[in-house]
């Protein structure tokens, strides 16, 4: 029944955001006054004569959501609590106390402390499982439980949480809590500076051209600029970002839209920190959005050399249209454009196939264009790297075992059961990967395949028929090689979830800061990068 009230209300909803976000559609206003009059007798009839008691929030919810959902990924009805989560990511300032949390059922999953913030001073440490703040149980609780935590500068709130299967309680002093763009920069040798820019918020140039001026005070010749796992934020940052090394009034992106207003070109505005700098670029497939300007806008000046994988492929701006009662819808509004004419979108949420799914561009219909020196480049979805380091194809197998949290879990276990003098000597071994493997078996991860699904139906199906008798055996055969199959996928991505393991291990003795001291050490991206800077005719080949 659900789905069907979704069905029913969703091109009503349509009309009513359409309406309330953008005057371009004016002469379409008769029929958005029409659709948005049924919608609102609809929905009065059904709250009034529905037979069971009905939640108007839940089911305008639903409708909302369902009809964003058809439209791409980030066109998202934001409430209260995702307006204030966006206003954190980008101002990057809040009250509460210093951790990252997920928010679950029956409880809250310390995820990240901060070091030296209350949670990690009141001894917190990641996967802590909070089940209750004050008098208040989280299991039950009807509101966004994640708002608990937060209050008052200097207030105090005592906690309930279970570390290891014993329950513990803290008290946690909140204080104002600062997340930086900018979370790590040092100097990897004597003349190599590297940067880590996690994020773009309102503080990202800022931060970066601190970091910048800074290295170079200390002997810095040549720079890093990590972006790795980098979802985005304000563009207005990575133009900003973009003008650190290259001149005043270069074009940097360009954004189309079929709203007249949203068609813009941005262009630099201040002078440079340095145009000659050797600049190297890290991306990995969860390098997105403003990540792919500054990268691909690099790549067509030819000012940078990317190194890494193949970045994630948003090439859609969005922006938030302020609603009633503290709420938001954020609308993609426009596509951009790097300097030399390419979209970086990758996936094609217009032109679904048959499953409803937003397809890929193929690669035989990857369109060329030429950087600033005549290199050739491609749009396709994404920025590729000019040198390859540590691409994974991730298989779907692979990316549910990261969504249960099951790398995560292991790293706690691993935490409680391993100590270490020097973490800079951990190195996971093939028994390591074994226990992880034993681990998925003993926490019952289970990952039903398309052709799982296929074969279980026509097998359902054909003891409907009652023709299962002779194909029974082969059925059982066929299921039995496609778990074996599985555990061959999980091997065959051994040293990608290797790699994930490492990174979430690592944190939990040395917190984030500590992880990039250990990557400087360890990781094949930055050594690739060191490599390159450290060689000026190997440096500007790629850039030929």
């Amino acid at each position: 029944m659900k789905y069907l009230l979704k069905k029913k209300i969703i091109i009503p909803i349509l009309a009513c955001v359409v309406f309330l976000s953008t005057t371009a559609f004016k002469n379409d206003f008769f029929e958005i006054a029409k659709q948005i009059e049924i919608f609102t007798t609809l929905f009065k009839e059904l709250n009034m004569n529905y037979v069971d008691e009905t939640n108007p929030g839940d089911l305008m919810d639903t409708a909302i959501k369902s009809m964003l959902a058809d439209l791409d990924p980030y066109t998202n009805f934001m409430n209260e609590q995702d307006v204030e989560a966006a206003r954190i990511n980008n101002t990057g300032d809040y009250t509460g106390i210093g951790a990252r949390i997920k928010t679950l059922k029956d409880k809250l999953i310390v995820v990240e402390p901060y070091k030296d913030y209350p949670a990690d001073k009141a001894g917190l440490k990641a996967g802590d499982e909070i089940i209750k703040v004050g008098n208040t149980l989280v299991a039950g609780y009807d509101d966004y439980a994640g708002d608990l935590l937060k209050g008052a500068p200097d207030s105090s709130i005592k906690v309930a949480y279970k570390r290891q299967g014993k329950t513990q309680t803290a008290t946690i002093k909140r204080a104002e809590v600062e997340i930086k763009a900018v979370p790590h920069f040092s100097l990897i040798d004597d003349k190599t500076g590297y940067i880590v820019l996690s994020r773009f918020s309102r503080k990202a140039h800022a931060e970066t051209n601190y970091a910048l001026r800074d290295l170079k005070a200390q002997g810095a010749e040549r720079i890093i600029l990590d972006l790795r796992g980098n979802p985005g934020g304000l563009v207005n940052e990575a133009i900003k970002i973009v003008n650190l090394f290259v001149p005043k009034g270069q074009l940097v992106v360009t954004t189309k839209s079929k709203v007249k207003k949203y068609n813009r070109t941005y262009i630099t505005k201040n002078e440079p920190i340095d145009t000659e700098i050797p600049l190297v670029i890290l991306l990995d497939g969860n390098s997105a959005s403003a990540s792919e300007i500054v990268s691909g806008a690099l790549q067509d000046l030819d000012r940078a050399v990317i190194v890494g994988s193949r970045s994630f492929g948003k090439g859609l701006v969005q922006r938030p249209k302020i609603l009633t009662y503290g709420t938001q819808v954020k609308i993609t509004i426009s596509r951009y454009y790097t300097p030399s004419g390419r979209s970086i979108q990758s996936l094609d949420y217009w032109n679904r196939n048959e499953k409803g799914e937003a397809v890929r561009v193929k690669q035989e219909n990857y369109n060329e264009f030429k950087t600033k020196n005549g290199r050739k480049v491609f749009d396709g979805g994404g920025v590729f790297p000019d040198v390859p380091v540590g691409s994974y194809k991730i298989s779907p197998i692979t990316t549910a075992i990261v969504n249960n949290d099951l790398v995560f879990d292991f790293a706690t276990t691993y935490y409680y059961n391993h100590n270490f003098d020097d973490i800079n000597t951990l190195k996971l071994t093939d028994k390591d990967f074994l226990d992880f493997k034993q681990f998925l078996k003993t926490n019952n991860f289970s990952f039903e395949t398309d052709t799982e699904k296929a074969l279980k139906n026509a097998f359902e199906t054909s003891k409907k028929e009652e023709l299962n008798d002779n194909i029974e055996q082969d059925y059982n055969t066929l299921i039995s090689n496609l778990n074996a199959s599985k555990t061959q996928v999980i091997d065959e991505n051994k040293e990608y979830l290797i790699e994930l393991l490492t990174k979430d291990i690592v944190k939990r003795y040395v917190y984030r800061e500590g992880l990039y001291e250990y990557l400087e050490v360890h990781d094949m991206e930055i050594k690739k990068a060191t490599e390159i800077l450290s060689s000026s005719s190997t440096y500007q080949g790629y850039l030929k």
